[in-house]
């Protein structure tokens, strides 16, 4: 795939569609798993073909989503590590949270924020999937006892009610920082962007030679 010219590769064809399997399988996990937590949201089984459907689909949905989930932390589990660049990014979290970035630490490829999202899902995935099996009334009712169901769906419940809090922080994080949904979309970024948002980053493409922008002064880096 090309890219603009004088522009940063962020993110390849196979990271994005990988990202964007995992994004509409926790969006359709949910939707439907809301449809099944209450009453009250019961009417978004209809997105489903009815009740029955969505009990159906639900955790088929939630496999594909722990493989999709897996290749994701296959390819970035380096890059979100965490380091003492994060301590000292929190430490200026007041900056970054009115875009005003002027003054905070350098970061490298992710910040402490996407590292956060990063391995809090690393942790809710598998964790949801594995409860999910055990509530898997179809397939695996007679292995497990009610008592280990009736926990494994309170436990079930809670970490998705915190996978959504999650999930919303990012979607808000990436629409927030203008420039951060073309990275995941069309794959690249700017000169400007990588200079202001992940300065550590940009500086290890540029000492590489691995797809650094265009030769030009810190003026033009700066736009």
């Amino acid at each position: 795939m090309s890219y603009p010219r004088g522009t940063i590769v962020r993110h390849n064809t196979f990271a994005r569609v990988n990202h964007w399997i995992t994004g509409i399988c926790f969006v359709l996990l949910m939707l439907s798993g809301l449809a099944m937590f209450h009453p009250l949201f019961f009417w978004l089984s209809g997105l489903f073909g009815g009740g029955q459907w969505t009990r159906a689909v639900h955790p088929w949905i939630g496999v594909i989503l722990m493989i999709s989930y897996l290749g994701l932390i296959i390819q970035f589990w380096r890059d979100n590590m965490p380091s003492q660049d994060d301590v000292r990014w929190m430490q200026k979290i007041d900056r970054v949270l009115i875009n005003e970035e002027e003054g905070v630490p350098e970061v490298p490829r992710f910040n402490a924020g996407q590292k956060f999202v990063f391995w809090s899902m690393a942790l809710f995935v598998p964790v949801l999937f594995f409860t999910g099996i055990i509530i898997w009334d179809y397939y695996f009712s007679s292995y497990t006892p009610i008592e280990v169901q009736r926990i494994a769906l309170l436990v079930h419940s809670l970490l998705a009610i915190a996978a959504i809090i999650v999930w919303i922080i990012h979607v808000y994080a990436a629409l927030w920082v203008r420039g951060s949904m073309r990275a995941m979309t069309q794959g690249y970024v700017t000169p400007g962007w990588a200079w202001r948002h992940h300065r550590k980053w940009f500086r290890s493409l540029v000492a590489s030679g691995s797809r650094g922008p265009v030769p030009g002064s810190n003026r033009d880096l700066g736009k």
